[in-house]
């Protein structure tokens, strides 16, 4: 190649890279105007705890920081004794000063204040707070303050554009922008209520509470957690939707509490061998584990072991998705159920209640040890277990009725895998009732070969279904 030519082709490669760059300059978008206008709305929110408080907030060296909270720098260790000092995020939602933040950023706060773009500082007071959505609605004294639009959560798609407007590390009106990465995400299990946004957008200690903006400027959601395992941002961010905190706002501010619909069921994940005993064509749903007696769910005849595919015209893939759906519904509404019970599919009208204070679902710490379980007519089952039928004492201390079997040796890999202990009580096995040794043995022996058996699991208040193989060398 002559040096002209040459010459020409690598002036036609410079151009050609300059036009894509140009190009793709112009498909990005400009978040300028975005931010003029919505910055004036976002605030700084500052509390204090009085001398002598223990900061909850601080993170502990020996608890890992996964889905952790964040707060300003200057947050003690929970020993301190010093005046504790926190700073987040926040925006004003009405033009008379109503605000909307975190609950982690006010909680436990002695002092509140709010700083405007125009270095305007107000008191606040809180009007109420959420901690299962974690959702906290101030107010501030003030006329004509700017406000923010509030937009739809609900037409998120993943692959929009995003922004955080927010005091990270207590550096005011810090924009960043990022894409919803994924929404109804379930990312932490003590807001079971709220079906998160994740997103790539980078957040840090002090977003907690600052607005996440659409590319019209209108709110859609909360900046909430990060998942992190150094306690900064790691590409992992979660947003509160708009649609859920607003919902709490509104009750917080005309009634003072916030009332959720339940109808009364515990729930599991639908894993592939769940969904192979089922005969599901798909590992989606929500197994119910447990029905609580006189509850809605129980009105409406739904059973243990059905599998809920809908609620009220939405689709359930993923188990964590239906409490959101639920706790979303107005105590005494009329709602709809499609579960799925030994392959057939029944549509099941329900009358949804309000949420009363739950108990804890942590295991009592009741396990037999092998001695307790040594009951007499123990006998191996084809599912590698041994098990027993306890006697009246036993079920005293473990809070049985007449049914379950308790598990006195687990011997089988599968059923080591599967998490399942000696003590835990075998409550049904292939849709049956073990009310005792005998139909759970009748049961196990009775299965396919071809096909797991469910079995449902207690171990103190907590129960999970799993599914286990037969042991075919077994007779």
């Amino acid at each position: 190649m002559s040096f002209h030519r040459a010459f020409q082709f690598s002036w036609a490669a410079v151009l050609l890279a300059f036009c894509s760059i140009a190009i793709r300059a112009q498909e990005l978008p400009d978040f300028t105007g975005l931010v003029e206008r919505s910055a004036p709305a976002v605030v700084k929110v500052s509390t204090k705890r009085g001398a002598g408080a223990a900061d909850s907030t601080a993170q502990s060296e020996e608890v890992p920081e996964i889905f952790r909270r964040f707060f300003g720098p200057n947050a003690p260790a929970p020993q301190s004794r010093a005046p504790a000092t926190a700073v987040g995020s926040g925006f004003i939602i009405s033009a008379d000063g109503y605000v909307l933040t975190n609950n982690h950023v006010v909680e436990g706060a002695d002092t509140i204040t709010v700083r405007l773009r125009d270095r305007r500082e107000l008191k606040a007071t809180v009007v109420g707070r959420d901690p299962q959505t974690d959702v906290a609605l101030l107010k501030v004294e003030g006329r004509d303050l700017p406000t923010l639009p509030l937009g739809d959560s609900k037409l998120l798609k993943p692959g929009q554009w995003v922004v955080a407007i927010g005091s990270p590390f207590g550096l005011d009106y810090t924009v960043t922008a990022g894409i919803v990465s994924a929404v109804g995400r379930s990312a932490d299990a003590r807001q079971r209520y709220v079906p998160f946004i994740q997103t790539d957008v980078a957040v840090n200690q002090g977003n907690s509470g600052g607005p996440l903006l659409n590319i019209r400027g209108e709110v859609v959601g909360i900046n909430s957690q990060i998942f992190s395992t150094t306690g900064g941002y790691m590409g992992v961010s979660f947003a509160i939707p708009i649609e859920t905190a607003r919902s709490v706002a509104d009750q917080l501010r005309d009634g003072g509490r916030v009332r959720r619909g339940s109808i009364g069921v515990n729930i599991q994940e639908v894993d592939g061998a769940l969904a192979e005993a089922l005969r599901l064509p798909s590992a989606s749903g929500a197994l119910v584990q447990r029905v609580v007696p006189d509850s809605a769910a129980a009105k409406a005849g739904v059973r243990e072991g059905d599998v809920i595919v809908e609620f009220n015209g939405e689709t359930v893939v993923e188990w964590q998705q239906l409490p959101p759906m639920v706790g979303a519904q107005k105590p005494g509404a009329r709602a709809e159920l499609v579960v799925v019970r030994e392959g057939r599919t029944l549509r099941l009208p329900v009358i949804v209640d309000e949420l009363q204070e739950e108990a804890s679902l942590a295991s009592t710490g009741a396990q037999a040890t092998d001695q307790d379980a040594a009951a007499v007519d123990a006998q191996s089952s084809a599912l590698g277990l041994t098990v027993t039928d306890p006697d009246a004492e036993t079920r005293k201390r473990l809070g049985l009725g007449n049914e379950g079997v308790v598990v006195s040796k687990v011997s089988g890999a599968e059923a080591r895998e599967s998490g399942i202990n000696v003590g835990d009580v075998i409550l049904m096995v292939a849709g049956a009732r073990a009310d005792s040794l005998a139909t759970f043995d009748r049961a196990a022996r009775g299965a396919a070969i071809d096909r797991p058996v469910m079995l449902l699991v207690a171990r103190g208040e907590v129960r999970r279904f799993v599914a286990l193989r037969r042991e075919a060398q077994v007779r």
